[in-house]
């Protein structure tokens, strides 16, 4: 089979190696340095230069004209309705495992996307601000469904979308901190009218949500201008994530603010072993139920393998 080639799966997504998807830069530099990378990637991944200029470079470039051509599309609009439309943020959703990088997918995209020519103001929003805090969820008795569509508080969610496509100037978003795991009392990120939104998180992609807490059947994709799934086969997430928990109990957990301080009284093995059991009863679980269906659903997928490099991307058509 002639490699040159791009693959057009069963599926509405063409499909592109990383030889290929690499040509797609244009020659566009990259003015990142590794100082800057370092800073952005993950504690269990090592963010190249090369994995950078390879494969981010070409999808800044590929939102950059979708953002280009979104803005024509409204001047266009107002041209013919002869109405003076405000500019709204574009919002891009990333969704993918527990894991698999999706907050560095997002931290990459966020320094580049501000470095294009146009100077775009990029803000960064983590769903899980938006988990419902710990007190609810034991109330719930759902602290092991963390994650899982019905330990999020939905209604807020989308509610606060609902404000960034109305063009609300200031809005205020709840942060989660993961030292205490849980979101933090009365303390608040303010977002002031950003070019570009990435709204990163297990459920960015999810429609199968509580009726209660989506009484109007609005889902937080139909507010996502552009969708990425950050994809990997289990057997390399769970080991991921092995390897983040083991790291973290070597840093975060020793303060003894930590969540999960009491991890460090263990040994290697018994670490290894609670990771394992975690992965096993909740976070697989919850890939399989809720997260991977929505892969299908992204505008473009990104395929990792050993080591976090991706190695695949598919872009629907």
């Amino acid at each position: 089979m002639n490699n040159n080639k791009i693959q057009l799966s069963s599926v509405p997504y063409l499909e592109f190696n990383r030889t290929q998807w690499s040509r797609l830069r244009n020659s566009v530099p990259l003015l990142l340095n590794k100082k800057e990378i370092k800073k952005i990637q993950g504690i269990n991944e090592e963010l190249s230069l090369q994995e950078v200029k390879n494969i981010y470079l070409p999808l800044s470039r590929l939102l950059n004209f979708y953002i280009t051509y979104n803005i024509r599309r409204k001047i266009a609009t107002e041209q013919f309705l002869g109405t003076n439309i405000q500019p709204v943020p574009y919002i891009i959703g990333i969704a993918g495992s527990v894991a698999v990088g999706k907050s560095t997918t997002a931290r990459v995209l966020k320094t580049l996307l501000s470095r294009w020519p146009e100077h775009r103001v990029v803000e960064l929003v983590t769903t899980d601000g938006f988990l419902h805090s710990n007190k609810i969820l034991k109330k719930r008795n759902i602290m092991k469904k963390k994650g899982f569509p019905q330990s999020y508080d939905t209604r807020s969610l989308v509610h606060f979308l609902s404000k960034i496509k109305s063009g609300e100037k200031i809005i205020k978003v709840p942060i989660y901190s993961h030292l205490i795991y849980d979101v933090i009392y009365n303390k608040k990120k303010t977002i002031s009218k950003p070019d570009i939104l990435i709204l990163e998180g297990l459920n960015v992609l999810q429609s199968n949500l509580d009726y209660k807490e989506n009484a109007y059947n609005i889902f937080v994709s139909d507010f996502l201008d552009f969708s990425i799934y950050v994809d990997a086969q289990e057997w390399l997430l769970k080991r991921w994530y092995i390897q983040r928990f083991l790291k973290l109990r070597q840093s975060t957990f020793l303060n003894a603010n930590s969540f999960f301080h009491h991890y460090t009284k263990l040994s290697n093995q018994q670490t290894i072993k609670n990771a394992s059991k975690i992965w096993k009863e909740i976070n697989s679980p919850n890939l399989r139920q809720n997260i991977l269906p929505t892969k299908k659903r992204a505008n473009l997928i990104l395929i990792k393998s050993i080591n976090h490099k991706i190695n695949k991307i598919k872009v629907r058509t």
